[in-house]
Formats: C-alpha cells, sequence, structure tokens
C-alpha cells in the first residue's frame, strides 16, 4: 500500500477506504442478522458518495493546483487519486457481488427483497404497469437530444437513464439517444401487495418500472436499450468568510449550487455499450478511471429501506434498551432535587448504552425551572425533529435568556441548521453562528441558575452530537457537571463565540484553535521523558481519525523512547504502527460492530496522576487549528476509572470486532483466543439490558 519503506504517513484516502474495507466485512459476515448486513452494505455505499463528494474531489483540486508536490505518504496528488480510484473499482466490485449473490437471494428466501421484471407473473406485471401509467409517467420528462434539445442540468446523485432509440418521430426527426430523468419526488422502493407479489414484503425498484416501461415514453419508436446511470459532484461548499457580511444568507445561497458542482465520479449499468458510457463520459469530462460498472442498482443505500421491514426483528440485531442511570432514572420531573445532585456530584453518560434521555432531562428542567435563568447551547448536528430543540425554543418563549451557537457550517446538515436558527430567532433566541473561519465543533450546553442569591452554573459538555436518534447508534461519552472550574470555563467559550476580546485563560478545559493541540503534544513529550528517565510511561487514545503531523511525530519519538502507546482509530490513521525503529511500540486497534465508535478519549499517565480528558476533537489538522473544540478533564476518580475501563481496557481484550493495523497500513482482523470478548456486547451487559 505505501509507495516506499520510509514514507513516514499512510495516505488519508487509502486510509479511509480501508476503514470502508472492514465496514463491508460486516456485511460479509454470516454471524450478523441479515438485515443488518443489507445495512453495512449501504453505509458502504453511502461512505464512498462523500468520499467521492469530498475527498475525491479534493484529489482532483490538487492534482490541478499542485501536481508534482510528494506529501509525507510518498504519493503525489496523481499517484494518491490513481491508488484511491484502483481500491475503490475493487472495494465496489466486491459490494455488488456480495449484495446481489448472496445477501438478496436470501432476503429472498425469507420473504423480503427484489422482485426482478425477468420473474414477474401476469398479475404483478398487470400491476406493475398500472402503477407506473398512474404514478410514474406523468411526472417524467424525456429529452431526446438534439440541437433543440441540449443534454439536462443533471442533478448530483440524481437517478437517470439513458435511451438508446431508432426509428422517425412525427416531426421527421430520427431517434438516436434520450434521457430521461427520475424525479426525487417518487421513491425509489415501491411496496408490492403480497398476494400480488407472492411474497410478504416484496419490493419492485424505480428502476425496473420506468426500464420496463419506457416503450411508452417514445411511442412509435423503437427502443433499443435503457441504462441507469448517475454522477457525482463535488459538494465541498466554498463561502468567503472575510466578504460576507451575513453567514447565513452567504450560505443559503451557496447551497442552492452544491447539487451542481464538477462531476467525479460517473456510476452506469454494467450493461451499457461502450459507445453510450464513452457519450457519457465525455458530456460530463470524465474518464474511464472516474467510471464505475454497477452491477445492480446505481444508488444501493436507497435499498436501507428494506432494513426497515416490520414484523422480522429476527433479521436484526436483538432490540437494546439503553437505561436511564441514577440519579436521573428517578428525578426526571424534579428539577430542584435534579440540579442539587448534579451539584454533590459529577454525572457520566456513556451513550448509547445508557440513555440520551437524562441530556433531555437536564435542559428540559432547566426550561421548566423558574429559578433558571440562562441557557447557553452550541448545536452542530441535531436533526429535523429535535426535541432538543424544541425544549430551547420552549425556554425562549418562557422568557428566559437563550444564546445558541448553531453551526451553518456542518456539513450536509447546512438548511436543518438554518432552518433552526430562523426558528430560535423568531422566538426571541440570541443565535449567533460562531467564529468566522472556525468550525464549532463543542458539543456543550451551559445553564445559569439562581441559588441563594447568586448566579450557579451547571454544564453538559460531550464527545457527541446532540442527536438523539444519533445516540443510539454512535458511542460518545458525556459530563454533566457543576464544577465551578469546568463552568466557569465554559462561560468563557461562549463569550469568545457570541463576542469579541482578547484570549480568554482558561482554568480546567483545553481548546482548539489555542491550547489542545500545544497540551496534547506537551503530554506526549512528558510521557517521552519519563520513559527515557526509567519511569513507566503510557499513552492511550481513542479518536476518530488521526492525521495531524506533529502529533503523529511526536508519537513516534515518544515510542522509540520506550512509551507504550495504545491507540484506538475508527476510521483514519496515518500513523504508522510497528515500524521497527519508528514504532514499535504502538499498537492500533480499529473496532467496527454494531455501534459506531465515535467517542475521543485521551490518557496519559503522568508519572501516576492518570490524566484523563473527554474531547469533541480528533487528532486532526482541522480540529486542532480550524475549529472550536474542547478538552475536558475528568477528575472525579471514579469517573475516571470507568471511562479508562470502557474506552481502553475492554477495547484492547476485543477479539471479536476488532481489527489490528499493520506497518503498511492494512488491517488484520483480531484472531479470538481464548473466551470471546466483543466489545459491544460486553458494555451492553454492563450498563444495560438486551432483550
Amino acid at each position: 500500500m505505501l509507495p516506499s519503506a520510509d514514507a513516514l504517513f499512510v495516505n488519508r484516502e487509502l486510509s479511509l477506504l480501508k476503514f470502508n474495507e472492514r465496514v463491508l466485512a460486516m456485511a460479509e459476515n454470516d454471524a450478523v442478522p441479515l438485515l443488518e448486513r443489507l445495512r453495512y452494505l449501504c453505509i458502504v455505499s453511502s461512505n464512498l458518495d462523500e468520499f467521492f463528494e469530498i475527498r475525491v474531489s479534493s484529489l482532483k483540486e490538487q492534482m490541478l493546483q499542485n501536481p508534482g508536490a510528494v506529501g509525507d505518504d510518498g504519493y503525489t496528488p496523481e499517484q494518491a487519486f490513481q491508488k484511491a480510484q484502483e481500491a475503490t473499482q475493487k472495494l465496489v466490485a466486491k459490494q455488488n457481488k456480495l449484495l446481489v449473490n448472496d445477501v438478496l437471494p436470501r432476503l429472498m428466501e425469507e420473504g423480503i427483497g427484489l422482485l426482478l421484471p425477468r420473474y414477474w407473473n401476469d398479475d404483478l406485471r398487470a400491476w406493475a404497469y398500472e402503477t407506473f401509467l398512474r404514478e410514474i409517467l406523468p411526472l417524467l420528462t424525456p429529452i431526446g437530444l438534439d440541437p433543440a434539445h441540449p443534454f439536462p442540468r443533471v442533478y448530483n446523485k440524481s437517478l437517470n437513464f439513458i435511451i438508446e432509440m431508432a426509428g422517425t418521430d412525427a416531426f421527421g426527426r430520427a431517434g438516436s439517444i434520450a434521457i430521461v430523468q427520475a424525479p426525487r419526488a417518487l421513491p425509489r422502493l415501491m411496496k408490492v401487495p403480497a398476494d400480488i407479489g407472492g411474497v410478504p414484503n416484496g419490493y419492485v425498484l424505480l428502476t425496473a418500472l420506468i426500464s420496463e416501461f419506457v416503450n411508452d415514453l417514445f411511442p412509435g419508436m423503437q427502443v433499443k436499450g435503457v441504462y441507469q446511470w448517475r454522477v457525482t459532484r463535488n459538494s465541498d461548499l466554498f463561502v468567503d468568510e472575510e466578504e460576507v457580511t451575513n453567514l447565513r444568507q452567504a450560505l443559503q445561497g451557496e447551497l442552492s449550487q452544491r447539487n451542481f458542482g464538477a462531476a467525479v465520479r460517473l456510476e452506469i449499468d454494467l450493461s451499457t455499450p461502450a459507445h453510450l458510457a464513452d457519450f457519457l463520459q465525455r458530456e460530463f469530462h470524465l474518464g474511464e478511471v472516474d467510471t464505475y460498472r454497477v452491477l445492480g442498482p446505481v444508488n444501493l443505500s436507497r435499498l436501507s429501506r428494506l432494513c426497515d421491514t416490520p414484523d422480522r426483528p429476527d433479521l436484526l440485531f436483538p432490540e437494546y434498551r439503553a437505561p436511564i442511570p441514577a440519579p436521573f432514572d428517578s428525578l426526571m420531573e424534579q428539577p430542584a432535587r435534579l440540579f442539587a445532585a448534579i451539584a454533590k456530584s459529577d454525572q457520566l453518560l456513556h451513550h448509547p448504552y445508557e440513555s440520551f434521555q437524562p441530556v433531555l432531562s437536564f435542559l428540559r428542567a432547566a426550561a421548566a425551572d423558574p429559578n433558571v435563568v440562562a441557557i447557553k447551547q452550541t448545536i452542530y448536528r441535531t436533526g429535523e425533529d429535535s426535541e432538543l430543540m424544541s425544549i430551547l425554543l420552549m425556554a425562549a418563549r418562557a422568557g428566559k435568556e437563550v444564546t445558541v451557537v448553531v453551526e451553518l457550517m456542518a456539513r450536509f446538515d447546512e438548511q436543518t441548521n438554518i432552518n433552526w436558527a430562523a426558528r430560535l430567532e423568531e422566538v426571541g433566541a440570541h443565535v449567533s453562528y460562531g467564529v468566522v473561519g472556525h468550525k464549532t465543533h463543542a458539543k456543550m450546553a451551559l445553564i445559569l441558575r439562581r441559588e441563594h442569591g447568586e448566579i450557579r452554573r451547571y454544564g453538559h459538555v460531550g464527545t457527541g452530537n446532540y442527536h438523539p436518534r444519533t445516540a443510539r447508534l454512535y458511542e460518545d461519552f458525556g459530563l454533566i457537571t457543576a464544577d465551578r472550574g469546568i463552568c466557569d470555563d465554559m462561560d468563557q467559550v461562549f463569550a469568545q463565540l457570541t463576542g469579541l476580546g482578547a484570549l480568554r485563560h482558561l482554568k480546567l478545559l483545553l481548546q482548539s484553535p489555542f491550547t489542545l493541540h500545544d497540551t496534547m503534544i506537551a503530554r506526549i513529550r512528558t510521557e517521552q521523558m519519563n520513559a527515557e528517565a526509567g519511569k513507566k510511561a503510557r499513552i492511550m487514545a481513542k479518536m476518530n481519525s488521526l492525521l495531524e503531523p506533529q502529533v503523529i511525530r511526536a508519537l513516534y519519538e515518544a515510542s522509540r523512547a520506550g512509551v507504550k502507546i495504545s491507540l484506538i482509530v475508527r476510521g483514519i490513521c496515518a500513523l504508522r504502527a510497528g515500524v521497527p525503529g519508528l514504532s514499535e511500540n504502538i499498537q492500533v486497534r480499529s473496532i467496527v460492530g454494531r455501534f459506531l465508535e465515535h467517542s475521543r478519549v485521551f490518557y496519559f499517565y503522568n508519572d501516576g496522576e492518570e490524566n484523563v480528558y473527554l474531547s469533541s476533537a480528533d487528532w486532526m489538522d482541522r480540529n486542532f487549528f480550524r475549529r472550536v473544540e474542547l478538552g475536558i478533564p475528568v477528575l472525579n476518580r471514579r469517573l475516571k476509572r470507568r471511562v479508562i475501563v470502557e474506552s481502553f481496557s475492554y477495547a484492547m481484550r476485543d477479539n471479536q470486532l476488532a481489527w489490528r493495523a499493520l506497518p503498511d497500513g492494512s488491517y488484520v482482523k483480531v484472531q479470538g483466543r481464548g473466551k470471546p470478548v466483543n466489545l459491544h456486547k460486553l458494555m451492553m451487559q454492563r450498563l444495560g439490558s438486551a432483550t
């Protein structure tokens, strides 16, 4: 994978593709329930969409701007692009074969799946034709390409068809090529009545309906072939933040153009003739290397609807009901007692093993409590139908001072956040968009409550978003505290985000872009010096991605000094683990399973003091230097021990979900030795109950 033995870093794009290979391995695993296997296939498809929209588009830009530059991974942009395309082609081919040859046939055996036209009986064909005439045909606009009908403007990732025809129409025009765009309003899967389809949960693809009855669009013409395709476009937004006076208005204008950026990938039906593929490639200025021939739907992620098939829990992971831990389980509706319990002791939440409801209860109590005078909140991702946002709206209507820092540039959630910002402003909340040029990625909520003639602060800080739905799927920590040092620091950060002023000194919290990076480097150096002095030295860190060069180099130096380093990196990891003379004391693991490992936790032994931080930041350039992030020390000894055990001890014992990174950047599955240890099952048993 690496171009040379002395390259210091693993290529970013190839490492991300390796992560998707690990996700695909879940779909290959027969021990995983069948509908969950399909879900993992859809996740890979969705991940690859974003990979092309953001990463491949970036590589193409680098190839234009600085083609000869060689990175620390040893590749020029052109070489990285070629390697990424080769790896993606192999991944997609494997994904398609797994879907068509294994997962879909097994689902059909269970009475769930796609009813392909070649297997339609007369009743099903009649139903399909009637559905086409009633629900689909009126919405279709066929475009026969000629000088009066140029190639249409194609929406990013939309479903389209290219049709080859012969014959002459009523105006004497010779048929050649036509384009049909599938309206976004049409569902990509149509449920077939069980008595007609012959199976309890049978579906027909929109693709199949259009392909089978396309002749109705071109009466009197000979349709020689119809082939599905879609194009993926550069979806990275650009807003000149130095020039705009209103970020929300500028972003709104940019969003309308996102779906028409430069093309970066063409997906076509496997049976598409070469001359039609060439035609589409020329139209979008793409080559063969950018073209993916698909066995099955061109947008596989649309099949995720099958994963919601009712009445088949046997084909899903067993239901897990996250418990509400004490003291929240008994004080949900008693604000005064709830705040008293928090004042007495910090409360740690570990999602999804523990419910997200305590966070909502904390804010709901603040909204209802007459002694609470103000609520301050950051929002990065929260969803379109957010109970949390409804609580903030309620608090503002009740006359409380509600301040919300909404990050408008949260990728692919921009429109949702714009909508929430507008609704908050309508009810009198103070809404700001953070700091121009720095995304506000910190996750924090602060409550100001009047107690005994003074203001007492209560805070929630976490590693994940305020998004109740993803909190059931993403593994994250949250800390609810009344610690004066932490809460005072939070208030200082809010003041920075909403106002102006010099750098504010924080007592306990680490903050990007000011102190987080320097502190991480200093902590690593301390472990290095302790190892060189013959003392015990240990670093453990858990994150989504590890890319920042200075941190990686510091870890290499610490490893050479003898520091034992354990890294749990779910996704991209540019560090090369286990290289003799460079990183032989570093091991890297990736955990891929039922839940998405999402928390960021950093541990430094520090001569027995054991410093533990929860953070919103990965170890990436953007998180350290171009975002507002927080690192939160865990001060309570009991909670610190919990974080260490639940983040590292169990993960390092896992022999079912864990993958080990090799020096060349590839991964091997950790082999089960002795008693099977599945991190996710172990945590469910420890903190909750699976049914």
